[in-house]
């Protein structure tokens, strides 16, 4: 799906995607790659490691870098997939909270989808904030524990943070990304 059946501005915009090097859910990564792609974004993939990665239904995906290597503030939007190893993976990683930080600071979309708000909220990035995140209790207080406001709806964007309940909002929320940034959004 193209946004607005406009390309031109995208060129110069890079977005950041960080997966789990196991578990991600493979729809969250797969779907918003192709619509940032068919933008004309430049797209980044990055993981705890440079070995292939490994998606909950068995997607394999090749890193471009590693997260403890990577200048999140390099880049127009970061977008954190979600799936089962998420927080096992990025949940505690102190270099993806302090990368999501640095980008918030410096004006950057940051997004995240299903489970993976609970990163952002860990990460401080959140409060104050409108989001949503998988429907399960636990996910939604650690979305309060981060001062947070809950919203239940498939995507909630609110200033530059972006965020989808699951798999089937992956279209929708990539779209409200490719729409922030082709709107100026996003540290380029």
């Amino acid at each position: 799906m193209s946004v607005e059946d406009t390309r031109i501005p995208a060129v110069e915009k890079k977005i950041l995607m960080v997966i789990a090097q196991k578990g991600f859910r493979d729809e969250e990564f797969a779907v918003p790659r192709k619509v940032f792609l068919d933008n004309g974004f430049k797209v980044v993939v990055a993981s705890d490691s440079m070995e292939e990665a490994t998606g909950k239904y068995g997607a394999k995906v090749m890193p471009d870098a590693e997260i403890s290597g990577v200048d999140f503030t390099g880049f127009d939007a970061v977008v954190v997939v979600g799936g089962p190893g998420a927080l096992n993976y990025l949940g505690n990683n102190k270099d993806v909270h302090k990368g999501l930080s640095d980008s918030c600071v410096k004006g950057g979309v940051v997004a995240a989808i299903c489970i993976s708000p609970v990163v952002l909220a860990k990460a401080g990035v959140l409060q104050g904030r409108k989001a949503t995140v998988f429907p399960d209790g636990e996910a939604i207080s650690e979305l309060k524990r981060g001062k947070a406001e809950y919203i239940d709806r498939d995507v909630v964007a609110d200033g530059n943070n972006v965020t989808g309940r699951d798999y089937q909002a992956s279209e929708n929320f990539a779209v409200k990304i490719a729409e922030l940034l082709l709107k100026g959004r996003g540290n380029g």
